[in-house]
């Protein structure tokens, strides 16, 4: 008996053992005349996949789905496993990278596309966080490609056929240039992996979306014929200012920051003069950050990277401080920052001065920005004129900086 694969046209999830299939050699045929909604509600579907979902792959010893473990089972029906990488380790690699597909990439996708499609529920906080979890993901992903053409190894394998195909509806549906342009690494990935002959051969040709796609609105219910009934006593009109009351939308809760005693720091007004101050920038704008720093309403904090053995490659270490200030976007009204890469040769030290809205690192950056957790962060003591000489030299990225040329230096304001 042939393989036999039970699913609608154009399913990314199918394209996954078709494309596999390509790689291996082995002959994988689609069920015939299978019509989505119909084929998958029958009683002999339902005994292949109690949930009638698909695809589902009929072999010889049974039927398997969910469209990993059938592209596992393709990938590995010749027995060679060239699709597995090389070594132990590389199998456990395309492994780990096919779990971050489905979790990283793919959840996140389906819960920004699904809603504005009209397959699940639209709810705007719901979709920021699906969005800021892809970010997340695209960023990961995005770096290990800086250096790594494929996933795994140096070779097509499971890992990247997955990968590419839970990326194909983000890039042929929601994901825009503008979007995608953020993570070149990733784009470079996918397009050079759609025009794989075995790949494009199952998916042909790809367009990346031109919009995002709008909120599908549910349409109204009909209207119900009106029922004439007596009419009742009518009663007095309620008073306007207490129907105003009733309908006023509640106050939207403020950020803890924003109820801390006024400062006599306006930070615009410090990074305006760090923005113009174009000569004499020590006089000028130094000075001029004293002068107005409010050591009761900010903070002073030094972060150096955990990892500094990890930035063997130049580009990649800038790379990582890029996505870092990326992140830190949500805390623009509260913070100012300077990131200097340090260093001529390898590795390169990451270091970094920030100004902060209270006595704290506000929780709310921790919680949500994950590379703070890359860094010791210590807070700026001002007594100490060793230190004050530091956060200056770092403000103005003086070089040399600490006895190293300064490879790079990037401000957020």
């Amino acid at each position: 008996m042939a393989l036999v694969l039970h699913s609608g046209s154009g399913n990314k999830n199918a394209y996954k053992a078709l494309i596999a299939a390509e790689y291996c050699g082995v002959k994988v045929e689609l069920a015939k005349n299978f019509e989505m909604g119909v084929s998958n509600k029958t009683p002999e579907f339902i005994k292949m996949n109690p949930l009638g979902k698909v695809p589902v792959l009929e072999t010889p010893d049974g039927a398997v789905f969910e469209s990993n473990a059938i592209a596992r089972y393709v990938a590995r029906s010749k027995g060679d496993n060239v699709l597995y990488g090389s070594s132990l380790i590389e199998y456990a690699k395309v492994e780990q990278w096919m779990d971050f597909a489905a979790t990283e990439v793919d959840t996140n996708l389906a819960r920004w596309l699904y809603p504005r499609l009209g397959y699940m529920p639209y709810i705007a906080p719901a979709e920021e966080v699906a969005i800021a979890g892809l970010k997340r993901a695209l960023d990961a992903l995005n770096t290990h490609l800086a250096s790594n053409t494929f996933l795994v190894g140096h070779a097509v394998t499971l890992a990247d056929i997955v990968m590419t195909c839970n990326l194909y509806h983000g890039f042929a549906r929601i994901l825009t240039k503008t979007f995608t342009s953020e993570f070149p690494h990733v784009e470079r990935y996918f397009w050079t992996m759609v025009n794989q002959p075995n790949v494009k051969k199952v998916i042909g040709e790809v367009k990346q979306a031109d919009a995002v796609p709008a909120v599908q609105k549910k349409a109204a219910a009909p209207a119900k014929p009106k029922e004439v009934k007596k009419e009742a006593p009518k009663e007095a009109p309620k008073p306007v200012v207490e129907a105003l009351e009733e309908e006023a939308p509640k106050p939207k809760a403020k950020n803890p920051l924003d109820l801390l005693p006024p400062s006599k720091m306006v930070l615009d007004d410090w990074k305006r003069l760090y923005s113009n101050t174009k000569s004499n920038f020590h006089e000028v704008a130094i000075k001029g950050f004293w002068n107005m720093f409010d050591p009761e309403g900010y903070s002073l904090w030094f972060c150096e990277y955990k990892y500094q053995e990890e930035n063997t490659v130049s580009y990649v270490t800038m790379n990582k401080v890029g996505g870092f200030l990326q992140r830190m976007d949500l805390c623009r009204k509260y913070a100012f920052g300077k990131m200097l890469v340090i260093g001529s040769e390898p590795p390169f030290k990451l270091k970094g001065l920030w100004l902060f809205r209270g006595q704290e690192i506000p929780p709310f950056v921790m919680q949500e920005v994950y590379d703070m957790e890359l860094y010791e962060w210590t807070k700026v003591d001002l007594s100490d004129e060793a230190q004050k000489e530091r956060v200056n030299a770092m403000i103005e990225d003086l070089e040399p900086f600490e006895g190293e040329a300064l490879l790079d230096a990037k401000c957020f304001k």
